[in-house]
C-alpha cells in the first residue's frame, strides 16, 4: 500500500491527539491575534493609493511642504425665506468668539457672503494633524450648538472635513457593527436547517470565527509591509465566514456520511480527509491564486485585499485540515446531538437496504433534462447566461463621490447647502506644478490668468471675491492651484472640464516656463485615473488568474478538459454576476427596493475584486462536484452515471454552502454606501447563479455531452487511478431510464 496523502495523515494524527491538536490550534490563534493587537497596524496613505496623473500632482504637492491643517466651518443660513444679514453676522461674531475659546482651534477666519446673499460663512482652521481630526473635531460641534441654541431664527451648521468624517464613521461603523452582529446568527440558522443538529452546526461557525481572528492578527502584521486599508478587516470578515464555513461543512458532511455507512469514526475522518480534506485543500489553492492576482494591479487598496483574503483562506484550511478532524474525532456521534427533531428527519444521513446512503428524489428530477438531452440543455442553458451577461457590455467605471454618501445624517445635508451656496467648496481641480525657483513669479502669473479664464467658463465655478487660491511652497518651487467646478464629481460636465483643463488650458497658459511639469489631481482627476488603472490591470489579472488556475485544475484531476471547461464555466458565472450588477444599478428601477441611488455606473474598483473572489470562490464548488464524479468514474461507473452520482451526492452540501454564502453576502447588500451594496449585491447573485444554474445544469449537461473525452490528458500526465476510498452508489432508477 502506497504512502497515505498528507491530508489524510495529519487528519490521522490529530484524530488519535485530538486534545493536543485543539490545543495547539487554540494557542495559534491566540498567539495570532494578540500579537497583531500589540503591533498595531499600518494604514495605507493617499500617497500609496494614489495613481496616473492625479499620483503625480499628488507627488508634486507633498514635495512643497505645505501646512495642511484641517478646517471646518460654520455655515449660517435662513430657515425660511431670504437672510437676515445683521442675524446673520451677529450670530457669526457669537460664533468666532464661542469657538476662539476652544481647544483644538488655531484661528477663525473673516465671515465670507455667498454670492447672492443667502449664506455667511465662518472659516475654522484646526490646530494637529489632519489624519485624526475626526477624533478631536466634537468640542467644535458642541460650541456650535450652542451658537444655534442662541439664535434659533437661523439655521447654524458646522460642516467640513472632519466633521463630515465622524459622521460618517459612526453611521457606516453601526452598519458594519450590524452587518457582523447578523451574519453569525444567519449563518448558524442556514447551518442548523442543514444538519437538523446544533453541535454539527456549530462546528463550522466555530472554526469560521477562529479562523477570522487569526487572520485579522495575521493581517495586521502584515500590514508593516504591505499597508492595510479601511475595508481590509470587513473583507477578511467576508471572505472568512463564506470559506471557513464552506470548508468545515464539506468536512463534516462527507465525514457523517460515512458513519452513516456503518464506519467507524477514525476511518470517517480518514476518508473525510482523503475526499473532501483534498478537494478543500485544492479550492483553497484556487481561490489564493485568485486573490493574489490581486497583487499584479500595483495598487495599494487591492494588495491589501489580497494579503487579508490570502491569510483568512490559509488559516482556514489549516483549521478544516487540523483541529476540525480532532473536534469530529473527539464528540464522535455527539456531533449529531442536539437534534431538532423535524429538521433532523429531513437533513440525517440516509441508507438503502443495501447500506448505501439513500438518493434524494429532488436532485435527480432537475438532473434529468441535462442527462436525456444535454445538448438542448446546455445550448438553453449558456443561452440564458450569456443573455445575463450581455449588460456588462456596457458597463461604466467611476468612484462614489460625496454625493453617493447617505444623506441620513445632518452633516450630509449640511455639506449639501454649502456647496449649492459657495460652488467653489465643493468639486475641484488641484492644479499642481513644480519649477525652478527663478520662475516662480512667472507662474504665479501664469496660475492666475489660467483661473481667470476657468472662472469665465461655464464648467468651471466662478473665482471668489478674493481671487484665486494660488499656495506657493518656502522654496518657490512648488504652486498649487485650486479650480472648482459647480459640478458633481461623476457627472459629465465635471469630466468636460478635466479634460479641457488637462489638454487646453493648462498648457497654454505655462507655455514657455523653462523647466516647468505640471499635473491636474483632485477628485474628478484621481476617479478617471483610478478607472484608467483598472481598465489597464484588469486583462494582466485574469490572465494570470486563468492561466494558474488552469494549470492548478490539470494537475489536480490529470485532465485537460476538466480544466478548460473549469475556465469556462466560472467566466459564464463572473458574466453574468457583471451583467446583473449593470442591470440592477446603473439603472434607476431598483433604487426603492434595495435602498440606493443610482450613480449611473460600477464603483471602479468592483470588477477587478469581484472577478479574482468570485472565480476563487466558485471554485470551492466546481472542486468538490467534479472530485465526486471522478470518484464514480474510477469506481468503474459509466460517465453519464457518474455525472449523475458526482451532482446528487454533493447537491446537498453545495446548496447549504451557497445558502450561507447568499444570506452573509446579502446583508453586506443592506449597508449605506453604494460599493458595499454593489459588492454584496454581486457576489450574493453570482454565488446563486453557480450553485444552481452552473453546477446543476450547465456542467451536467457538458459533462454528459462530452463522455469520456472529459478525462483526456496528455500522455505525460496521465497516472494510474487509485481506489476511490468509497463505493459510490448505484445510480437510481430515474438516472438508469435517462440514458
Amino acid at each position: 500500500m502506497g504512502r497515505r496523502p498528507v491530508t489524510v495523515r495529519v487528519a490521522r494524527w490529530s484524530a488519535e491527539h485530538p486534545w493536543r491538536a485543539i490545543a495547539l490550534w487554540v494557542v495559534f490563534v491566540a498567539v495570532c491575534f494578540v500579537g497583531g493587537n500589540a503591533a498595531g497596524m499600518k494604514e495605507a496613505t493617499s500617497a500609496d493609493q494614489a495613481v496616473g496623473e492625479s499620483g503625480r500632482a499628488e507627488a508634486i504637492v507633498t514635495e512643497g511642504n505645505f501646512a495642511d491643517p484641517a478646517v471646518e466651518n460654520i455655515l449660517i443660513t435662513s430657515r425660511a425665506g431670504a437672510l437676515d444679514q445683521a442675524a446673520a453676522k451677529r450670530a457669526a461674531a457669537d460664533a468666532a468668539d464661542r469657538l476662539r475659546q476652544v481647544t483644538g482651534v488655531a484661528s477663525v477666519g473673516t465671515p465670507v457672503p455667498s454670492h447672492d446673499g443667502d449664506a455667511l460663512l465662518l472659516p475654522i482652521t484646526m490646530s494637529g494633524e489632519r489624519e485624526d481630526a475626526s477624533d478631536r473635531v466634537q468640542p467644535l460641534r458642541d460650541a456650535t450648538a450652542e451658537v444655534q441654541a442662541a439664535h434659533p431664527q437661523l439655521r447654524v451648521e458646522e460642516v467640513g472635513g472632519p466633521s463630515i468624517s465622524q459622521a460618517l464613521d459612526e453611521t457606516l461603523g453601526k452598519d458594519f457593527k450590524r452587518a457582523e452582529l447578523l451574519s453569525l446568527p444567519v449563518t448558524l440558522a442556514i447551518l442548523i436547517v442543514a444538519f437538523g443538529a446544533l453541535i454539527a452546526a456549530g462546528v463550522p461557525v466555530l472554526l469560521a470565527l477562529s479562523s477570522v481572528a487569526a487572520a485579522m492578527g495575521l493581517s495586521t502584521l502584515a500590514s508593516h509591509l504591505v499597508p492595510a486599508t479601511d475595508t481590509t478587516a470587513s473583507v477578511i470578515l467576508l471572505i472568512g465566514m463564506a470559506v471557513g464555513v464552506d470548508y468545515s461543512l464539506f468536512y463534516v458532511r462527507r465525514e457523517r456520511e460515512e458513519r452513516a455507512k456503518g464506519r467507524s469514526g477514525l476511518d470517517a475522518v480518514e476518508i473525510a480527509a482523503e475526499t473532501s480534506g483534498h478537494a478543500v485543500v485544492v479550492s483553497g489553492f484556487a481561490v489564493v491564486i485568485s486573490m493574489a492576482g490581486l497583487l499584479l494591479a500595483n495598487d495599494a487598496v487591492f494588495s491589501s485585499l489580497a494579503v487579508g483574503s490570502i491569510l483568512v483562506v490559509a488559516v482556514a484550511v489549516t483549521g478544516s485540515l487540523t483541529v476540525l478532524p480532532a473536534l469530529l474525532a473527539k464528540l464522535g456521534r455527539w456531533v449529531d446531538r442536539p437534534r431538532v427533531p423535524l429538521l433532523w428527519r429531513l437533513t440525517a444521513p440516509r441508507t438503502g437496504p443495501d447500506g448505501r446512503p439513500a438518493t434524494p428524489r429532488f436532485w435527480p428530477a432537475v438532473l434529468r433534462p441535462a442527462l436525456r438531452a444535454p445538448l438542448a440543455t446546455l445550448v438553453v442553458s449558456v443561452g440564458l447566461l450569456l443573455a445575463l451577461a450581455a449588460p456588462a457590455l456596457g458597463m461604466k467605471l467611476n468612484f462614489p463621490g460625496m454625493e453617493d454618501l447617505p444623506r441620513t445624517t445632518p452633516a450630509m445635508q449640511a455639506y449639501d447647502r454649502l456647496t449649492a451656496a459657495f460652488p467653489s467648496t465643493g468639486t475641484s481641480h488641484q492644479v499642481a506644478v513644480r519649477a525652478p525657483a527663478e520662475q516662480a513669479d512667472r507662474v504665479r502669473a501664469a496660475l492666475t490668468e489660467l483661473a481667470g479664464r476657468a472662472g469665465a467658463d461655464p464648467l468651471f465655478a466662478p473665482v471668489e471675491a478674493d481671487g484665486p487660491k494660488i499656495e506657493v511652497s518656502a522654496d518657490r518651487r512648488v504652486s498649487v492651484l485650486e479650480l472648482a467646478t459647480p459640478y458633481a464629481g461623476r457627472s459629465d460636465q465635471a469630466a468636460r472640464s478635466l479634460d479641457e483643463l488637462r489638454d487646453d488650458l493648462l498648457p497654454a497658459a505655462l507655455k514657455g516656463i523653462p523647466g516647468v511639469e505640471y499635473a491636474v489631481g483632485g477628485e474628478v482627476a484621481g476617479n478617471q485615473d483610478y478607472a484608467r488603472h483598472i481598465g489597464e490591470k484588469l486583462p494582466i489579472v485574469m490572465a494570470f488568474v486563468l492561466a494558474l488556475t488552469f494549470a492548478v485544475m490539470v494537475l489536480t484531476f490529470r485532465s485537460v478538459v476538466v480544466a478548460l471547461t473549469s475556465i469556462v464555466l466560472n467566466l459564464l458565472s463572473a458574466g453574468a454576476a457583471y451583467g446583473l450588477l449593470v442591470l440592477v444599478f446603473q439603472g434607476t428601477w431598483a433604487e426603492g427596493l434595495l435602498g440606493f441611488t443610482s450613480m449611473g455606473a460600477i464603483v471602479s474598483w468592483l470588477p477587478l475584486f469581484l472577478f479574482v473572489v468570485l472565480f476563487g470562490l466558485s471554485m470551492d464548488y466546481h472542486v468538490f462536484v467534479v472530485s465526486r464524479i471522478r470518484e464514480g468514474v474510477r469506481a468503474g461507473m459509466s460517465n453519464r452515471d457518474a455525472v449523475a452520482y458526482g451532482i446528487t451526492s454533493s447537491a446537498g452540501v453545495v446548496t447549504s454552502a451557497a445558502v450561507v454564502m447568499v444570506g452573509v453576502f446579502g446583508i453586506f447588500a443592506s449597508l449605506s454606501t453604494i460599493d458595499m451594496k454593489q459588492l454584496g449585491v454581486g457576489l450574493a447573485a453570482a454565488i446563486l447563479l453557480d450553485a444552481t444554474i452552473i453546477r446543476a445544469v450547465v456542467l451536467p449537461s457538458l459533462m454528459t455531452m462530452l463522455g469520456d473525452a472529459n478525462w483526456w490528458a496528455p500522455r505525460f500526465l496521465r497516472q494510474k487511478a487509485a481506489a476511490p476510498p468509497a463505493d459510490p452508489p448505484a445510480p437510481t432508477p430515474e438516472l438508469v431510464g435517462a440514458r
